[in-house]
């Protein structure tokens, strides 16, 4: 039955992950959700408030972050994987969010698609998906 709990909270867990991204123009600042929408490639960068930008970008990190926590410590049941993922998240902010001020301060048309995609790493859990899985193989080898 222990099993069955610990399968049901994983899955509420992805589903309040999917819920922040279903939900993400009502709940974050983000004029680059449309504009990466369209054919960005041939488009000027849209006016932002950067600030607010930036807030609301480290926002959603944070709430990614503490559901894919939360995810990873249900699913293996080990500090030391939590402890560990922490110290990743949190050097990936601090280099994602200077590389997303630099792109957002100094945007070229030619830089977008790093852009779309360092910005990406920042709102989605892509962190996530890379480290359930090395987590899962790591375990494995054991």
């Amino acid at each position: 039955m222990e099993q069955f709990s610990k399968y049901i909270w994983i899955s509420f867990l992805f589903v309040l992950l999917a819920l922040v991204r279903w939900f993400e123009n009502e709940l974050f600042y983000d004029p680059y959700l449309l504009f990466f929408q369209n054919d960005y490639l041939y488009m000027d960068s849209p006016r932002q408030e950067v600030l607010k930008l930036v807030a609301f970008t480290s926002l959603r990190f944070l709430i990614n972050t503490i559901l894919s926590l939360s995810i990873l410590y249900l699913f293996f049941k080990d500090i030391s994987v939590v402890k560990f993922s922490v110290i990743i998240y949190i050097l990936s902010f601090f280099v994602l969010i200077l590389c997303f001020l630099y792109f957002v301060l100094d945007p070229n048309q030619e830089n977008y698609y790093l852009f779309f995609n360092i910005r990406r790493f920042l709102i989605q859990p892509i962190l996530l998906l890379l480290l359930l899985p090395a987590f899962y193989y790591n375990r494995l080898n054991k």
